[in-house]
């Protein structure tokens, strides 16, 4: 198994290709993520972040450039395989949680797991564990709209986590927080991350949280610095 769980190689996109109004926002992005590792991606406003993770987790094709996780490269796969990928091997954290407000905290990471064949005992078992790690296993039979924000962000965390991906990407994912509560979510994400071993590439304007990962690069006009 490669010890680089994500690479990045040569990635290039535009939007509306052949128009006046067309947008070049990546110009060849390369990176690597070593696994274990949790990187940092500081960049300026409409400098590419999102488009760049959107990529790295399929959500999004290059024009150019390759995408591979675990050394198997995925850009050319179909959209079934993709899906599959995406379940299976990536988490995604974003800045607003994106709960189901119909469910409470302990559904909301129980049912990605129960669409992976996981068992409901199995599935209930390792949500609580999950939610322990980051404090909140009182507040579990909770809907989203009864927690507070830290709290909701840290259900969030454990969801994108339910079904023990390679790779997790997180664009800003405490940036709706106000800066004390920040820094204890951000610090819980991390127990959650180390304690799972997985790699994590993590978009932030907070150089602060940045210091507190392993690398930091910059992506600006385009490229990584």
């Amino acid at each position: 198994m490669s010890d680089v769980t994500l690479k990045l190689d040569g990635l290039k996109k535009a939007y509306n290709h052949g128009k006046p109004n067309e947008v070049q926002v990546l110009h060849g992005v390369s990176l690597q993520v070593a696994k274990g590792e949790v990187v940092a991606l500081v960049a300026p406003s409409g400098a590419g972040k999102s488009t760049l993770l959107h990529i790295a987790g399929l959500l999004d094709t290059p024009d150019s450039g390759t995408v591979a996780i675990a050394g198997e490269d995925l850009t050319k796969l179909g959209d079934r395989k993709r899906t599959s990928v995406r379940r299976n091997d990536v988490g995604f954290i974003y800045q607003f949680h994106h709960l189901l407000p119909e469910f409470s905290a302990l559904e909301n990471i129980v049912l990605p797991q129960l669409a992976n064949g996981i068992t409901q005992v199995e599935a209930e078992a390792h949500a609580m564990d999950l939610l322990a790690r980051v404090g909140v296993e009182s507040r579990a039979q909770h809907r989203p709209a009864a927690l507070s924000g830290g709290e909701q962000q840290r259900v969030a965390f454990c969801r994108a986590l339910a079904n023990k991906p390679k790779l997790l990407l997180a664009d800003e994912p405490t940036g709706n927080l106000d800066p004390g509560t920040s820094d204890r979510v951000f610090g819980a994400l991390m127990e959650l991350v180390r304690a799972s071993g997985l790699s994590a590439l993590i978009a932030t304007h907070n150089l602060e949280l940045a210091a507190r990962m392993d690398r930091t690069v910059r992506l600006n006009a385009g490229l990584i610095e």
